[in-house]
């Protein structure tokens, strides 16, 4: 695993507005390979977490062979979590890594604190789930219920989207996304919010389906990416469709590079990422000072 810092040198040598990748205020935007109009992709997006929300645990094990659970618990841990803190996690209808952070909290050492101060942090405690689709957050809610944690005043569960959050500037301690930037319309803007709403010493985090940069390894990562995944899709799902929009959209999302320079032009500092599995998924921070 490779972990690479970003200084600000690297503003300097930014790739041109006009990429392809980073043609974010263009009437038209990516929809996987193809090009569609800027209000349409939203839906479009919408529809493919509405039709892979009941089957998304079971896809997301059997095309990562169960390792999106240590790129998780790789994700919560940069993160750090504490008793009493404000966390937002944005496209993380399921629960995933909202489970995780609460579950981290939870097993922190607090025995030397007296009962009345534990009971104060645990109230304070405050982790929102965000995501834009509904049937993403329903899956997350009742996989809280049978977690047991349906009731639980720690977890709540906000329908918003990414590049228009809800929350008071400044209101947040963590925020993380996982999985869920690349299908945003705009980078920039949700990167814009994540850092509106964090206070200073606020830590962004975001793990992202990548970029593979060995050879020989990434001819095999396609080969996997474009020949098994949407069939995968077809046999498990029952829907091909949405995941050939996967593997397409991981190819369009911008370097490991351009995406931490783009995070440091939001006005994150100390800005690095680390890459697992070759670049098949990379875990971006920054952060608010």
């Amino acid at each position: 695993m490779a972990l690479r810092l970003i200084t600000r040198s690297l503003r300097s040598k930014l790739l041109p507005i006009s990429t392809p990748a980073s043609s974010l205020h263009s009437h038209a935007t990516s929809f996987g390979f193809k090009e569609v109009r800027e209000e349409e992709k939203s839906q479009m997006v919408g529809n493919v977490f509405s039709s892979v929300a009941s089957n998304y645990d079971l896809m997301n094990d059997l095309m990562s062979l169960r390792l999106h659970r240590l790129w998780k618990d790789r994700l919560v841990s940069k993160l750090n979590p504490f008793p009493g803190m404000r966390h937002l996690d944005v496209a993380g209808g399921t629960g995933d890594v909202a489970f995780r952070v609460l579950e981290t909290i939870n097993s922190v050492d607090r025995r030397a604190l007296q009962d009345v101060l534990e009971d104060n942090l645990q109230e304070e405690t405050q982790i929102y789930v965000c995501d834009v689709n509904p049937n993403m957050l329903n899956v997350g809610k009742k996989r809280a219920q049978e977690r047991g944690l349906g009731d639980h005043r720690s977890l709540l569960w906000v329908e918003g989207d990414a590049e228009a959050l809800s929350f008071e500037d400044n209101s947040m301690d963590g925020y993380t996304i996982a999985f869920g930037i690349r299908n945003v319309t705009h980078i920039e803007k949700a990167l814009a919010e994540a850092y509106r709403v964090l206070k200073r010493g606020g830590r962004f985090l975001c793990l992202e389906l990548s970029h593979v940069e060995v050879p020989i390894f990434k001819q095999l990562y396609d080969y996997y990416s474009f020949s098994v995944i949407p069939a995968l899709g077809e046999l498990v799902a029952d829907d091909r469709e949405s995941y050939q929009y996967l593997v397409e959209s991981i190819r369009r999302f911008p370097s490991q590079g351009m995406f931490a320079s783009m995070i440091a032009n939001s006005g994150f500092q100390k800005v690095e990422y680390e890459n697992l599995v070759g670049g098949v998924v990379a875990i971006h921070s920054g952060l608010k000072i």
